[in-house]
């Protein structure tokens, strides 16, 4: 279904890119000098489709990193609460390994001694024969 609807997408896209590069092939001159109009020492002379495509991927670029160095507060943060949780996991584990050891520890038997393990006679509490 992914793939459908990317499809979807890219090949409207991809014919719009080629209508646009063949209506719009004409050359034009880009020129960087703003003091001499006529005569430029800085001119670019490209096809107009193609300047407009750059200036879109440029201007696509400049507004990523604009919100990725505005969005570094953020970044930090997470990094910062991953590590609080990391922490707090391991130590979560460290207390549960103890908790479960200490019990362990509670929980054992004595050694039967010469009465056996229920007292006298093979009796338990009550007085039930085992």
């Amino acid at each position: 279904m992914r793939k459908f609807v990317t499809a979807l997408v890219v090949i409207p896209l991809g014919i719009i890119f080629i209508v646009f590069a063949v209506a719009n092939r004409h050359l034009v001159t880009v020129s960087f000098d703003p003091f001499n109009s006529a005569d430029p020492s800085v001119a670019v002379t490209l096809p107009l489709f193609v300047v407009i495509i750059l200036v879109a991927i440029l201007g696509v670029a400049a507004g990523g990193m604009a919100t990725w160095f505005r969005q570094r507060h953020w970044r930090r943060a997470a990094r910062r609460h991953e590590a609080d949780a990391s922490r707090a996991r391991a130590e979560a584990a460290d207390l549960r390994a103890s908790a479960v050891a200490s019990r362990v520890d509670q929980q054992r038997l004595p050694a039967p001694g010469q009465r056996g393990i229920y007292g006298a006679a093979g009796r338990d509490k009550q007085g039930a024969t085992l």
